[in-house]
């Protein structure tokens, strides 16, 4: 009878940890919330002021929070649907929302359809609110990359079998986004595809040939592009008297705003810069205010966040790819990439570290077409990372069999 109490013990203490395991990674669900509780935090303390000026007079002190907590809350739902989708649907159907995607890119140009702001046409107005295509490309570009790189793994060797077919598709949507501008959008989503093909294995001097391509096409679109060219000069010499009141505007009281701020703040609330000095204050440069108001602490917490998505991101894929499903492991460290590259390239601006560009923070940054689409990469992650967690109790997880186009 002790023999079998015995073996009883031994199996109760086995089998919890068979069964009490997550069906999601803790850690990757707490960064993502607490970035989104923050950016709702920080939006509403860098757009309160807004309502004081002539531009905005019309709107209520609490707009663009609200405004804000509602795409969160947008989000937030397609963030749960996306994530009962089994990742063979989007393997299935990327080629298909791929061209979704390039089709909305070209209805946003045509006339009295697309919305134009200050010279750009990067909207689609559908009911009270307006709908950016180019963040939608960011996740078009996710499950494409993906699926041509798993499809075309053979040739991935070979310049016009593997690396053509995908070249000619990044030039049509390059040519796309630089209609409208969005040179922001353009370096977000090549580094997607770039990011994903090197991790699927492509030839290195196919790859050194692609971002010396890249390098070359930046290049021309700043030289041949005047006023890209000034922001530049800007950058460089932000403090000159000729740029600080033109070209440099935003990057000086940027980097004003985190002077301020020092190790640990102004106190939330009580910056200075975002009271009309420092434009775009909720959006493209919302660090800067972070930056102001919570000091490099505040800084450095964000970073911290990232590192945590970013570094989950590829962790994740690197067990679905263990597991056979290169598909999903990619898609995961793609979102990595794209997570990581837009961050990196939203806090270099604010820094000074990089020339200024308009491109939000993930999960952070006010902006309804970005926060949504983050909402959905993100559970297409947490989706990946389920799978692997079932596939590791032994269950059985529906595999697409590969197509090829």
């Amino acid at each position: 009878m002790s023999l079998l109490a015995e073996l009883r013990s031994s199996v109760s203490a086995v089998k919890p940890g068979r069964t009490t395991m997550r069906n999601y990674d803790l850690l990757l669900g707490v960064a993502v919330s607490a970035l989104l509780l923050f950016g709702l935090i920080m939006v509403f303390s860098a757009s309160i002021a807004l309502a004081d000026g002539p531009k905005y007079a019309n709107l209520g002190r609490y707009y663009f929070a609200l405004r804000h907590a509602i795409y969160i809350a947008v989000g937030v739902f397609l963030f749960f649907l996306t994530l009962t989708v089994p990742m063979s649907f989007w393997e299935k159907y990327a080629f298909r929302i791929f061209l979704l995607a390039m089709l909305l890119l070209v209805l946003v140009l045509v006339p009295f359809i697309g919305k134009e702001v200050n010279g750009a046409s990067r909207w689609l107005p559908i009911g009270p609110i307006n709908f950016q295509p180019s963040e939608f490309m960011k996740v078009a570009m996710l499950l494409f990359a993906a699926d041509y790189t798993v499809r075309k793994q053979k040739y991935m060797q070979d310049f016009i079998r593997g690396f053509m077919p995908m070249a000619l598709a990044l030039i049509v949507v390059a040519t796309l986004l630089l209609l409208e501008p969005d040179l922001g959008a353009l370096m977000v989503t090549v580094s997607i595809a770039v990011g994903i093909l090197f991790l699927g294995g492509i030839n290195l001097g196919l790859f050194v040939f692609a971002i010396g391509a890249l390098v070359v096409l930046f290049v021309s679109m700043i030289i041949f592009a005047p006023w890209r060219l000034g922001r530049i000069m800007a950058y460089l010499e932000p403090f000159h008297e000729s740029n600080v009141q033109s070209s440099a505007y935003q990057l000086v009281h940027s980097l004003i705003a985190i002077g301020r701020g020092e190790w640990f703040g102004v106190g939330l609330g009580s910056s200075i810069e975002k009271l009309h000095y420092l434009p775009e204050a909720h959006t493209d440069f919302i660090m800067a205010v972070v930056g102001e108001e919570l000091g490099f602490v505040g800084i450095f917490l964000v970073v911290v966040l990232f590192f945590i998505i970013v570094k989950k991101s590829f962790d994740i894929g690197r067990s679905a790819i263990a597991m056979d499903r290169e598909f999903n492991g990619l898609v995961a460290q793609g979102v990595g990439v794209w997570f990581g590259v837009q961050a990196f390239i939203n806090l270099g601006v604010c820094l000074g570290l990089l020339p200024t560009k308009g491109l939000t923070l993930p999960l952070v940054s006010y902006g309804g077409s970005s926060i949504v689409m983050n909402l959905i990469a993100v559970a297409m992650l947490m989706r990946v990372d389920y799978e692997v967690r079932q596939m590791m109790r032994g269950r059985h997880v529906n595999k697409e069999s590969k197509r090829s186009y």
